[in-house]
């Protein structure tokens, strides 16, 4: 395994400046103005129900140096984005101990509308985040655990919430040029049109990547938005258009390269890749009448993918090889209603109640997965149109019991309703199921500028659909036994949020996570896999420090470990995947004209790629860097990514595949996408 300890140093000594200046804060803020702070390093106590949630702020956002926009998430304490394909699907996700695939158990939100995607062809709990352009969000708010009634399905481990920018200050022109023909533009403004603020956005990329098959990635994402803003009223109307195609570099056999048969940067298969396009219309309110604030959204879209993938190569068919298709075309609706009545009593203390509805609907008019070669359909092993719909209620009540004290209880009902029509009629069908769960937090402080948390509640990710209605293996023709369509977890917290000065915030969770079962559709093979009830417990600490408007340092560290309830029923006691550590570091400097600058580092842990830890990934340890110099109207800015050129792996695995001339029975092995060399990119913005 790779030597860190230089990195190691590094990273070391990034933390410690963080904490060590955090540590100081005291003295050194004697001899600094006020500083108004917003996002992390905001004083949230009194208002925040656990020690774990948070929010960043457009600007927070945009100081970052990101390789790839899915890294927005990694704003989110103890996130991990890495990617193991080509760049125009979703991210693959790591938090809280899960390895959440491409979304599952973790909801991300745009303006209220959901970007997981249920019953994917892929995975279920999909979360592309790619038709969002960064310039355009306006703050990201965060959660972690099943302790807030208004968030439902898919939701356990966390959830994001994107909210796009109401309107631009300034309008802009951003252009970008980086090493492996990495171009980007965009292109944003905002005018008054009649009572409210129109605002559009455009963007295109191009990207071939440090790979041996150029990636030739192509990506126009578009937004218009009208918002109108009078007293406490609020409402726009928000459409958004986004269009890629990509070719991919999927995982790669270490044996591979190390016979020396492709490059670390080589591929098997050149024909993988895909095309995606989503479109969305969305409104959303707000209106007070008297104690009562009514908030929602309504929306509709649409969303298409083609995605062709080979994993194992020549193991299931020597002579045409495994490549494989799957496609999604849906329309997809939903509406969320919420109502808050302030000033209220119960038994004479002060209370605030809220509730609502939600429904979110998939009509799926292709859903199909299909054996390939060079993209071309060999055998269709399944196609199917299906519906999927929840509906749910939801309420929740908070209290002021005392001046230190506060409880927040809350409780949510979902139903959900599966229609199947498969290609095989046996595994077609409906499907109901419904569940209610219980939330509870309880809030002590503040006592000085210290506040303690309690939360527990249940939670629940639904199955694909598919999985409800199966009886036959679609791949071999067996018997199979449909899953549940609901499976129930439990989660539990304890934590420590202080704010000693104005500008420093430090934030201790401690948690668990129980789930019923491990089971999911697995898209790759159309059938269902079932895994065993699990239990992770974990540990979160944060620190914010932001000294002057021009300063800021972070540090989180984020520890996890888990485990299988039944190890002789999964063949082993832990969890694949899992990331037990996180540690990232980060640090800021610069006005709103000026020099600037940022650096951050992320380090990873090796984690466990079978049950019974016989076979673990190598660690990675990444550090970005920004520089540049702004005036009113011009920037110019210098990102420098894997600033150290480490050769770690974005993603390790570990199974069988099998290449040309090898036993038929495969081989197993690492599978690795390699993490992308030193690159730089320069971006030049204009603003009017």
């Amino acid at each position: 395994m790779r030597s860190l300890s230089t990195p190691r140093r590094v990273l070391l000594l990034l933390a410690a400046a963080s904490f060590v200046a955090s540590a100081h804060s005291d003295s050194v803020l004697g001899m600094l103005d006020d500083v108004l702070v917003t996002g992390k390093a905001e004083d949230v106590i009194g208002e925040a129900t656990t020690s774990s949630s948070g929010y960043a702020s457009h600007e927070e956002l945009m100081e970052r140096p990101y390789l790839r926009r899915g890294e927005l998430l990694e704003t989110v304490p103890g996130m991990v984005v890495t990617q193991h394909s080509g760049s125009g699907k979703a991210n693959q996700y790591f938090v809280r101990g899960y390895n959440l695939d491409h979304g599952t158990d973790f909801g991300v939100f745009v303006d209220g509308m959901p970007a997981n995607i249920r019953s994917h062809a892929h995975g279920q709990g999909y979360s592309d985040i790619n038709f969002l352009i960064p310039e355009f969000i306006g703050r990201l708010d965060y959660t972690k655990g099943p302790y807030t009634a208004e968030n439902g399905d898919l939701t356990t481990a966390g959830t994001a919430k994107f909210g796009l920018v109401d309107s631009l200050e300034h309008g802009f022109l951003s252009l970008t040029a980086g090493e492996d023909s990495y171009f980007r533009s965009v292109l944003g403004d905002s005018s008054k049109a009649g009572s409210g603020v129109l605002t559009f956005g455009l963007e295109a990329s191009y990207n071939e990547g440090p790979w041996v098959l150029p990636e030739d990635a192509h990506r126009l994402n578009g937004l218009l938005k009208w918002h109108q803003h009078e007293g406490d009223d609020e409402f726009s109307v928000t459409l958004m258009a986004s269009d890629g195609k990509w070719r991919s570099t999927d995982q790669i056999p270490q044996r591979a390269v190390d016979m020396g048969l492709i490059d670390r940067f080589g591929y098997i298969d050149p024909s993988d890749g895909g095309d995606s396009q989503r479109y969305s219309l969305s409104a959303n309110f707000k209106h007070r009448e008297g104690r009562v604030l009514w908030e929602g959204n309504v929306y509709a879209g649409f969303y298409h993918l083609d995605l062709f993938s080979d994993f194992t190569y020549f193991l299931n068919d020597p002579v045409n090889g495994d490549q494989f298709r799957q496609s999604d075309e849906r329309i997809f609706g939903g509406a969320n209603i919420k109502a808050t009545l302030d000033d209220l009593s119960w038994f004479g203390h002060e209370t605030r109640v809220s509730g609502g509805f939600q429904t979110h609907n998939d009509w799926i008019l292709d859903l199909g997965l299909a054996n390939t070669y060079r993209r071309a359909d060999l055998s269709v092993v399944r196609e199917d149109d299906l519906y999927s719909g929840n509906y749910s209620i939801w309420g929740e009540a908070e209290t002021k019991w005392t001046p230190w004290f506060r409880s927040v209880a809350g409780l949510r009902a979902d139903a959900f309703a599966f229609s199947v029509n498969s290609s095989l009629p046996a595994n077609s069908g409906t499907e109901t199921d419904f569940m209610v769960n219980p939330k509870l937090s309880l809030i002590f402080g503040p006592w000085d500028k210290n506040e303690f948390y309690v939360n527990a509640g249940t939670g629940f990710h639904s199955n694909d659909a598919r999985g409800t209605t199966l009886h036959i293996d679609p791949s071999t023709g067996l018997p199979a036994s449909p899953v549940d369509p609901l499976v129930r977890t439990f989660g539990a917290e304890v934590g420590w949020r202080a704010h000693p000065t104005k500008t420093l915030a430090t934030s201790l969770a401690l948690w668990t996570i129980k789930s019923d079962s491990e089971l999911i559709y697995v898209g790759d093979a159309g059938n269902v896999e079932a895994g065993g009830a699990t239990t992770r417990i974990g540990v979160e600490a944060t620190a914010y420090w932001r000294p002057t408007d021009w300063a800021s340092f972070d540090g989180e560290l984020a520890l996890s470990q888990g485990r299988y309830d039944d190890p002789n029923l999964s063949g082993g006691p832990w969890i694949e995947n899992q990331v037990p550590v996180v540690l990232s570091t980060g640090m800021t400097l610069g006005g709103k004209t000026g020099w600037f600058g940022a650096l951050r580092s992320r380090w990873f842990s090796a984690r466990p790629l079978t049950p019974d830890k016989r076979f673990e990934s190598s660690e990675s340890f990444q550090v970005n860097a920004r520089a540049g110099y702004r005036t009113e109207c011009w920037e110019l800015a210098l990102d420098v990514f894997n600033l150290l050129d480490r050769a770690d792996n974005d993603i390790e695995y570990y199974y069988t595949s099998r290449l040309p001339g090898e036993p038929l029975g495969g081989v197993d092995d690492y599978h690795i996408h390699p993490a992308e060399p030193r690159s730089v990119r320069v971006t030049a913005t204009y603003r009017w």
